[in-house]
């Protein structure tokens, strides 16, 4: 696959060091250990190594979602990765699935749910702050993900505008509160997941969706742990990603 103008491309250093550049006959890219020459890529394969005017090489590379993910612009704390990518699990979200989503944040939880219901789906968005709408719109635009989103400036509390969806997901500080609303948005079947950090939510989210009627309602949170791998002395890293988040599934009856 061959660079062009215009592309976003990943100089990709080591896990720590990468940047996400746009290829421009004639533009430079400066690091800390040097400049490289961007328009000297057009034409090249993705893959080639560079160098910069100090000799540090780094790999182009094709810039795929996580890169940009790990990158959004933000004014609130955002989903981890290993969470969302369960939250869109339980919210069975594939291709044309129409999902409502609330609130939008950052828009990181948008932009996976976008990236799973292309090419014919929908993501309709809530959020209540016009400053967080303004930052997720460029962090979606970035990715190339509007044409599947509708972004909503509005308290869900207010009412969901749509109707027969086929999945909920809320990541708000009241959850509970809109359950009700969330059963009659969706249609039979159809899926409500909800984020939380602390418990004391959950156990109100999941008492108000089994009044509600919903059914395989239960309550998770995902642990992750990765590896250092070494020949002969293989062994976990000694941090890990523990306690991040709650999660409520169940469907509607």
């Amino acid at each position: 696959m061959t660079i062009e103008e215009g592309q976003e491309i990943l100089l990709y250093v080591n896990e720590k060091k990468s940047w996400i550049v746009t290829v421009e006959s004639g533009k430079k890219f400066h690091t800390h250990k040097g400049i490289v020459d961007l328009g000297e890529l057009i034409g090249k394969q993705y893959g080639t190594e560079v160098k910069t005017t100090l000799g540090l090489p780094m790999k182009a590379m094709p810039v795929d979602y996580l890169d940009h993910l790990e990158r959004v612009s933000r004014k609130t704390q955002i989903i981890y990765p290993k969470d969302i990518a369960l939250i869109t699990l339980l919210a069975n979200v594939k291709p044309g699935t129409r999902v409502v989503e609330c609130g939008t944040g950052s828009g990181s939880l948008t932009s996976y749910l976008a990236t799973h219901v292309q090419p014919d789906g929908m993501v309709y968005t809530y959020e209540m702050r016009e400053e967080f709408q303004r930052i997720a719109r460029k962090n979606l635009e970035r990715m190339g993900l509007m044409k599947n989103v509708e972004m909503k400036l509005k308290d869900i509390n207010e009412g969901i505008d749509e109707r027969e969806v086929d999945a909920i997901v809320l990541d708000m500080a009241t959850p509970w509160q809109v359950v009700g609303l969330a059963h009659d948005a969706l249609r039979t079947g159809g899926r409500l997941v909800s984020f939380s950090p602390t418990i004391n939510q959950v156990e109100k989210t999941v008492e108000e969706m089994r009044s509600k009627g919903f059914l395989a309602v239960k309550a998770l949170e995902l642990l992750m742990r990765t590896y250092k791998v070494k020949a002969n002395e293989t062994r976990p890293d000694m941090i890990m990603v523990g306690h991040t988040g709650y999660i409520v599934s169940g469907r509607k009856g």
